[in-house]
């Protein structure tokens, strides 16, 4: 087994990959101020994004959760990899080779390399499936391809391939390929039976299932011939790679049209994406072999950057403002069962929720054949809200002709209104139901309300008791909803500012971590520690704008707050800014968290990540100064009052000579700072 990673190595990777390029393969990232980027966090469900990236330092940081980190700790928590892993998956990004310590023991649990070994595997296998497609024997897999519309080219888009019959053709390519039996069974990619290992899948249509980075990470496989007596869809079985509830096909293709349009389309299968996309609607995703749920739903709303605080607005693509998830079902009763589990998702998000059903029933796959790609394109745009089809869903099974299928199809439908967690559309969506029904406003309200006390609603009791709450089980935030828009921002104060999100010097309460940091924080009204804090945000941020020599010469005491304090130890520890003259901000934030104790490592990646203030280029250096200068001057005041006690402690006739010395350095240091102010 190789040993540790070379530490250099460790840190030539942390340089040399784009942060900002791995983080933004999971979360939309935008602008947020001079060299910041910022999201939703894909560690915790928020509303507004508190998660930012500093690219130029190299570092992440969360103010909802408190996480954050470097590159490689964003990769080993967003897709669990070990530190070998990831620092392995990120070399080869970049193309560098890794060096190993000879002899050196591998970190407890971690076997370098295999992840990495695990994704070698799966490309090897994608690459040959697609080239059996191309032989005599894939002949009635491009058939099945031909008949539902897909050329060559459309299967080179989507990496479809052929699994040929037999027992072990891939077993034996992988092996050639130096895969060993146990990377093998590992993969997923073989089955184990008495004779040993052998191909998983035989004599079907292969679709390469990838992962949000691209990578394939598992197979879906349909049945071609009669005699195959295993399911319809074969997928993968669950692996260290696939795990089926946290993986969307068409994900890979779709993420940017996703995060562009501020749309995502789930389609229920492999050629509906094909089709879908080939049809002008490159938002399509499917899930594999399994129901749409909470893990795909925090996929898709990181993708969506799903932060609207408003709704109703369509872009020209038709997409709404705030986002829309749509969801296609078939119009049988299946297809309605989904749309009542994909009412119970929707209330994780906080974009408008649509359906999509053509009325004959057909599929996209089959509406791009039969009436060709305008066909699909016209599908999603007459897409109406979740919460609508649910209702009329329900009503379809009721004679409304008769006062007992009007009454019958009311205690029907007020748990669903009732289990709308958005509180301003129940009255709304109640007022629709009465008119559906013909019946009159108060009583289905009165039944809205009823149902709503009971605990009705698809999501069962808890789902009407949140949505009897205006802050959901979130204990808080507003909750957005499908059918309308996502609600607004609560409270007063900054409006550019979500109510979690900090200001400089202020801390997050009440919010995931809140308890860790707290620790390391002061009061955020505390207006010392909020410039003790700011002024060691610039210190990290941006030490060329600074001179050295002011900075290096600040006593130890200049730092009231004992956690900041410690950081400016580190910082000193680090070498002072003189040491960061020449180095890149990366390296130097590096060098500053190697010296800080445990628990302060933390609080240096969060000043290192915040935002600051001025977002204007130009003015940055001014106000990095301007930060430091009132900095001094809250030192030179400290030392100037105590100063002035010394002196009314001394007796001027018989301490002649100290007093003397106390008063000049008392007007020394009361002319530093006249002069500092003048600067200003």
């Amino acid at each position: 087994m190789a040993g540790r990673i070379v530490r250099d190595d460790v840190a030539a990777v942390r340089e040399r990959v784009r942060i900002d390029e791995v983080v933004g393969e999971h979360v939309t990232l935008k602008p947020a101020g001079v060299g910041s980027l910022k999201g939703l966090c894909p560690f915790h469900d928020e509303r507004s994004p508190s998660f930012h990236v500093r690219p130029q330092v190299g570092l992440w940081h969360c103010f909802g959760c408190g996480e954050g980190g470097d590159v490689i700790s964003f990769l080993q928590k967003i897709d669990g990899m070990a530190f070998a892993e990831a620092v392995e998956h990120l070399a080869g990004r970049v193309g560098m080779q890794l060096r190993y310590e000879e002899g050196g023991a591998a970190r407890p649990g971690e076997e370098p390399g295999r992840r990495q070994r695990l994704l070698e595997a799966h490309r090897h296998a994608a690459a040959y499936y697609a080239e059996q497609l191309l032989t005599p024997a894939a002949a009635v897999g491009r058939a099945f391809l031909a008949e539902r519309g897909f050329d060559r080219s459309a299967a080179e888009q989507f990496g479809v391939g052929f699994a040929p019959q037999g027992w072990d053709h891939l077993l034996r390519y992988l092996r050639g390929k130096g895969f060993t039996e146990a990377e093998l069974t590992a993969s997923g990619l073989m089955s184990q039976g008495n004779r040993g290992l052998y191909d998983r899948f035989r004599g079907r249509l292969v679709w390469p299932i990838r992962d949000v980075t691209g990578d394939v990470v598992g197979f879906g496989a349909r049945r071609l011939l009669e005699d195959d007596q295993g399911p319809k869809y074969l997928n993968s079985p669950e692996t260290a790679l696939y795990k089926k509830a946290q993986v969307l096909y068409g994900i890979d293709l779709a993420k940017r049209e996703i995060a562009r349009r501020r749309q995502v389309v789930v389609v229920e299968g492999y050629t509906d994406v094909m089709a879908a996309h080939l049809s002008g609607v490159p938002t399509a995703v499917a899930t594999c072999g399994t129901a749409f749920g909470s893990d795909h739903a925090r996929i898709v709303r990181r993708l969506l950057g799903d932060t609207s605080t408003g709704g109703g607005v369509q872009l020209a693509s038709g997409a709404s403002v705030g986002g829309e998830v749509v969801f296609t079902f078939d119009g049988d009763e299946a297809g309605q069962k989904a749309a009542l589990r994909a009412f119970g998702e929707d209330q994780r998000f906080y974009a408008q929720t649509f359906v999509a059903v053509e009325p004959s029933g057909m599929d996209p796959c089959e509406l791009r054949q039969e009436r060709g790609p305008e066909a699909v394109q016209a599908l999603v745009r007459g897409r109406q809200p979740l919460f609508e089809f649910v209702i009329r869903s329900t009503l379809r099974r009721f004679d409304l002709d008769t006062a007992e299928g009007r009454v019958n199809a009311l205690r029907a439908c007020a748990p669903v209104v009732a289990g709308i967690r958005d509180t301003a559309l129940r009255p709304e969506y109640a007022r629709m139901l009465a008119g559906w029904l013909g019946m009159e406003a108060e009583v289905v309200q009165r039944s809205v309300t009823a149902a709503a006390r009971s605990g009705g609603g698809p999501g069962g009791e808890r789902g009407a008791r949140d949505g009897g709450r205006p802050g959901g089980p979130d204990g808080g935030r507003p909750g957005g909803h499908g059918g309308g828009h996502a609600g607004g921002h609560g409270g007063g104060g900054d409006p550019r500012r979500h109510p979690t999100m900090p200001g400089p010097g202020e801390r997050p309460t009440g919010e995931p971590g809140g308890e860790r940091r707290r620790l390391l924080a002061p009061d955020r009204a505390d207006p010392v520690a909020k410039l003790e804090r700011t002024a060691l945000e610039v210190l990290l941020q941006h030490p060329g704008a600074l001179d050295p020599a002011t900075v290096d010469g600040l006593p130890g005491d200049t730092f009231s707050v004992p956690a900041f304090r410690a950081v400016h130890e580190a910082i000193r520890a680090a070498g002072g800014l003189a040491s960061a003259v020449g180095e890149s901000p990366a390296t130097w934030v590096e060098r500053v968290h190697e010296e800080a104790a445990g628990p302060v490592q933390e609080l240096v990646t969060e000043l290192a990540v915040t935002p600051l203030p001025e977002d204007r280029p130009d003015a940055v250096d001014g106000y990095v100064r301007g930060v430091v200068d009132a900095l001094l001057d809250l030192g030179l005041t400290r030392r100037i009052a105590d100063s002035r006690s010394r002196l009314q402690r001394m007796d001027p006739e018989r301490e002649a000579e100290a007093y003397g010395a106390a008063f000049g350095e008392l007007v020394a240091l009361e002319q530093q700072r006249r002069a500092l102010r003048t600067t200003d």
